[in-house]
């Protein structure tokens, strides 16, 4: 009974991945295509990325689009990382779990409203700042809005997971909160921290509903470029600039996994030594 179980849902995961992988397979296929469409495979050539990284615009937005996804990220992970803290640190049960319910909230919140409510209040702003504009702050300050919540979910897991005696010991021998902060907490939470960070990063780098609000003044980003470009009619050089995107997710999904290991490790160890420290003392 375990054995049919057990095949039966490697068949089910099969089919799953399957049902993913396979649509950007045929894309990354097709990319390939000296045909010039995704229904005939001619022969072999590199000429849609050959025309990719000639179109100097496409490029223009690419490189844009990781600055505000880096940028976004950084930010969103700083101020996301302090507020899981300050929700966890919260001491009112109630008070904690109405922040974290507006936390979640924004999480379950359909693009849509969130896009439109950015608007209305960038709109707003510029009429009373005149100089305002819509552009790559408001599309930075609207990406780092919606990647907050996602960094704190990432990092609360890690603090309900240490143990809150390290920090006791620590004060025991003389800690004070910066050092506490920067010796104990900070560092237990670096695997929760670089997830929160990644994530955000991917968020930003892939995000449609929420941008196409808020761009303006000639900033556009890459989704953004894309849709407008697939309303045109199939371009392979948009299968080309998909199929890099890809692998680079690729990349940076295994550099994420090497990374968040050898910082759990060492999470682990210093753990370990702080607490046989504090036996000693």
């Amino acid at each position: 009974m375990k054995k049919n179980k057990f095949s039966w849902a490697n068949i089910y995961l099969i089919v799953i991945f399957v049902l993913l992988y396979l649509p950007i397979f045929y894309l990354i296929f097709y990319s390939f295509n000296a045909g010039g469409n995704m229904s005939n495979f001619t022969h072999f050539t590199w000429e849609h990325y050959q025309n990719l990284f000639a179109d100097s615009r496409l490029i223009s937005i690419v490189l844009q689009t990781f600055v505000l996804a880096f940028l976004s990220a950084l930010i969103a992970t700083a101020i996301g990382t302090f507020g899981a803290m300050s929700i966890y640190y919260t001491r009112k049960r109630g008070s904690r779990n109405a922040l974290l319910g507006l936390n979640n909230i924004l999480m379950v919140s359909p693009d849509v409203i969130i896009g439109a409510s950015f608007l209305i209040s960038f709109t707003m702003l510029g009429g009373w700042i005149r100089s305002f504009q819509l552009g790559f702050f408001s599309v930075l300050i609207s990406h780092v809005a919606f990647s907050i919540p996602i960094v704190v979910l990432m990092v609360l897991p890690k603090l309900r997971e240490m143990n809150d005696s390290m920090i006791d010991g620590a004060r025991d021998l003389g800690a004070n909160n910066w050092q506490v902060l920067k010796n104990i907490i900070l560092p237990f939470l670096t695997p929760g921290v670089i997830a929160g960070y990644f994530m955000a990063f991917t968020y930003s780098l892939d995000d449609f509903a929420v941008t196409f609000f808020v761009t303006g003044n000639g900033f556009t980003t890459m989704s953004v470029e894309i849709y407008s470009r697939a309303r045109q009619g199939i371009s392979l050089e948009i299968n080309a600039l998909s199929t890099l995107v890809f692998i680079f997710s690729l990349i940076l999904v295994v550099g994420y996994y090497f990374i968040s290991r050898d910082n759990s490790k060492k999470s682990r160890k210093r753990k370990r030594d702080f607490e046989e420290v504090a036996v000693l003392k």
